[in-house]
C-alpha cells in the first residue's frame, strides 16, 4: 500500500470543509449524522473535498499545546458516520488530558475511521431493491442484513486486516450504541462475503449493492486460483487476513455477547477459511514420496520490487512438512514472506480459532467447536516448537519466519500481527520470558535489522517503505506492551512530535521528521486511539495527571 513520500516543507494555516462521499443501496448515504437527508444533504455532499487532500492542510482551531496542532476532522456535514457516544468520549478525554497536543491527536484519530472511511453502510432494516446477488442455493442470503464497507483511508478498497483494526476501538461501545453495534455487525457480514468470494485475497472492491465505483490497483498480477477483478482489489494471500476476519467476530461477541452474525453466510465463510488453512498446511514435497506438490496458491507480479512477488514461479521458498504451521505467502505489510511459516500470523490464527470455538460451543455447535479448538491448540503448539529459537545475545526468542528445515528469519516489522504485538493479540502475557527476550531483541538496533534510528525519530520499520522510515505504529505497540512509565512517555512523545498534521502517518523518515508516507491512514489513527484508551485504564496518571482515576469504558 505504498503511495509515495510526502514532505511538509511549508504549512499553510487556513481551513476548508471536507471528506469523501459515500453511497448506499438506496442511492443515498449510510450514516451521516446531523445533516439529515434531502436537498441540503446533497448540497453538502457535493461540496465535500476528498479527505486525502483535506488531511494534508492544517485546519483551525489549533491545539493549545506548544505544537499548535490542527483540527483535522471533516465538517460534521461530511462525516461518513456519527455516534454521540464517540463524541462524549472525545470530550471526556480532551478536557482531562494534560498534554493538549496529544489530546488534539486523540480528537482527530479516535473518530477518524467513522469520520472518513465508512463508504457504505446499511443497517439491514430495508430489503435490497435488487435481489440479483442471490443466484442459487449457495448464494442464499448473500448481501442480506447489515453491511459495512470500510476503506483503509487513501485507497478506495477494504483490507480485511485494516478494517478489523480500524474498528477495534469502537468494539467496546457496541453494547451501548446501537448504531455502532449495527456498523460492526455489518462489517462482519461484509467480510464474510469477501472471504466466501475470494478467500486467498487481502483487499476488496466495493460490494455490488453499494453501487460505488471500482478502483484498479494498476498492477499486472498472475494469480491462482483466479479471482473476479470486479470484486477484488488485490489478491495477496496473507494468513493474518483470515485471522482478522475471526478477530472482528470474536471482539464483537466478547463486547456485546451477540451472536447475530451466526448465519448461513458466516458459517460458509468459516468453512471456506478452514479449507484454506488445511490447504496451506501442506508442505512443498510429499512427505511419503518426496515428490514436488505445487501449492494451489501462486502469485506473480510484473515488478522490479522483490518484496512484491513470490519466487520460484510464484510459489515461494520450500516449506517442510510435519510442523503443524500454516503457510502465509505475504506479510501484513503486503510484502512477500521469505520463509512462508510466518510466526506472528500463526500465533494470531491459533488465538482466534480458540476464541471462535468458544462462541460456537455456546451456540451448541459442539463438534465444530471441538475441531476449531483442536486446530488452534495444534497451531499454538507448533509456534512454540518451531517458532522459538536460541539467539546468541538474548537466549530463547520467537523467530519472525521459519521454513521447518531449520532456516529462520530474525527481525520484526511494524505491521500487526508482529512479534512485538504478541501480548496484544492474546498469544502470551507480556511478562512471558520468551516474549521479554524477543521484545529486547526487536528494540535493539544491533539485533533487529528493521529497528531504525535517526536524529529525530526511531522505531520499527520494515522493507515495505525502506531503510530510513520507521512506523509510529510500532512505538504505540511498544507503549501498550510495557508497564514502564518512562518508556511509555518517551514513545508517546516521539509519536506526538512527528504528527505535525494532528494525524498518525504510516511512516516517518528518522532523520527528516517532516517527510512521511500517507497523511490519511486510518489504521494508524485507530492504533493511536487504542493506545490512549489502554493508558487511560491502565496508566491514567500519564494522561490525566497525578492521582487520576482510571477511565474505563464498560
Amino acid at each position: 500500500m505504498f503511495l509515495g513520500v510526502v514532505v511538509l516543507s511549508t504549512i499553510a494555516f487556513f481551513s476548508v470543509s471536507g471528506v469523501t462521499g459515500i453511497g448506499s443501496e438506496q442511492g443515498g448515504v449510510g450514516q451521516m449524522g446531523p445533516v439529515g437527508s434531502g436537498p441540503d444533504l446533497e448540497t453538502y455532499r457535493a461540496a465535500c473535498p476528498d479527505y486525502k487532500h483535506y488531511s494534508i492542510i492544517p485546519h483551525r482551531p489549533f491545539s493549545e499545546g506548544p505544537m499548535g496542532l490542527p483540527f483535522q476532522r471533516p465538517s460534521i456535514h461530511c462525516r461518513t458516520f456519527s455516534s454521540p457516544l464517540v463524541e462524549k468520549i472525545i470530550e471526556d478525554f480532551t478536557t482531562r488530558m494534560e498534554d493538549k497536543d496529544l489530546a488534539r491527536i486523540f480528537e482527530n484519530a479516535f473518530p477518524n475511521t467513522l469520520d472518513t472511511t465508512v463508504r457504505w453502510h446499511v443497517d439491514g432494516s430495508q430489503k435490497m431493491k435488487h435481489q440479483k446477488y442471490s443466484k442459487g442455493h449457495h448464494d442464499e442470503g448473500k448481501w442480506e442484513g447489515a453491511q459495512s464497507f470500510i476503506v483503509t483511508g487513501d485507497i478506495n478498497a477494504e483490507w480485511l486486516r485494516d478494517s478489523t483494526n480500524q474498528l477495534a476501538q469502537y468494539q467496546v461501545l457496541a453494547k451501548k450504541d446501537k448504531k455502532i453495534h449495527n456498523l460492526i455487525l455489518g462489517a462482519i457480514n461484509t467480510q464474510a462475503e469477501f472471504v466466501i468470494e475470494a478467500p486467498y485475497c487481502n483487499a476488496f472492491q466495493p460490494p455490488p449493492p453499494s453501487r460505488l465505483p471500482r478502483t484498479s490497483n494498476g498492477q499486472e498480477d498472475n494469480v491462482h486460483p483466479a479471482y473476479e477483478p470486479s470484486a477484488v482489489f488485490e489478491c495477496k494471500y496473507e494468513l493474518d487476513s483470515l485471522a482478522h476476519f475471526l478477530a472482528l467476530t470474536n471482539q464483537f461477541n466478547q463486547n456485546t455477547g451477540s451472536t447475530a452474525f451466526l448465519n448461513k453466510r458466516w458459517y460458509r465463510a468459516l468453512e471456506t477459511l478452514l479449507e484454506i488453512l488445511d490447504a496451506q498446511a501442506e508442505p512443498t514435497f510429499d512427505p511419503v514420496t518426496g515428490a514436488y506438490q505445487r501449492n494451489e496458491y501462486t502469485f506473480q507480479r510484473k515488478t522490479d520490487l522483490g518484496t512484491e512477488t513470490l519466487s520460484l514461479a510464484g510459489v515461494g521458498n520450500p516449506l517442510n512438512g510435519g510442523t503443524g504451521l500454516i503457510r502465509s505467502a505475504f506479510r501484513p505489510s503486503d510484502d512477500a514472506t521469505i520463509l512462508g511459516y510466518y510466526i506472528p500470523a500463526n500465533a494470531m490464527i491459533a488465538v482466534e480459532l480458540k476464541r471462535t470455538a468458544a462462541i460456537l460451543k455456546g451456540a451448541g455447535k459442539f463438534d465444530l467447536a471441538k475441531d476449531l479448538h483442536a486446530l488452534g491448540e495444534n497451531v499454538e503448539k507448533a509456534v512454540w516448537e518451531h517458532g522459538v529459537v536460541d539467539h546468541k545475545k538474548y537466549g530463547k526468542v520467537f523467530a519472525y519466519e521459519v521454513d521447518g528445515y531449520g532456516s529462520v528469519i530474525i527481525m520484526d516489522d511494524a505491521n500487526v500481527p508482529s512479534l512485538l504485538a504478541l501480548p496484544i493479540m492474546g498469544f502470551v502475557e507480556a511478562s512471558n520470558p520468551v516474549y521479554q527476550n524477543t521484545r529486547k531483541m526487536i528494540l535493539d538496533k544491533a539485533t533487529n535489522p528493521y529497528y531504525l534510528k535517526g536524529k529525530f525519530f526511531h522505531g520499527v520499520g520494515g522493507p515495505h517503505i525502506g531503510l530510513q522510515n520507521a512506523w509510529p505504529m510500532s512505538l504505540l505497540l511498544q507503549a501498550m506492551t510495557t508497564n514502564n512509565d518512562e518508556e511509555i512517555t518517551e514513545a508517546l512523545k516521539l509519536v506526538r512530535n512527528v504528527s505535525h498534521l494532528g494525524l498518525i502517518h504510516e511512516s516517518i523518515n528518522v532523520n527528516r521528521p517532516m517527510e512521511f508516507t500517507r497523511s490519511w491512514f486510518a489504521w494508524a489513527n485507530s492504533v493511536f486511539a487504542q493506545t490512549i484508551l489502554d493508558l487511560a485504564a491502565r496508566k491514567p496518571h500519564l494522561l490525566f495527571g497525578k492521582d487520576a482515576k482510571p477511565y474505563i469504558i464498560e
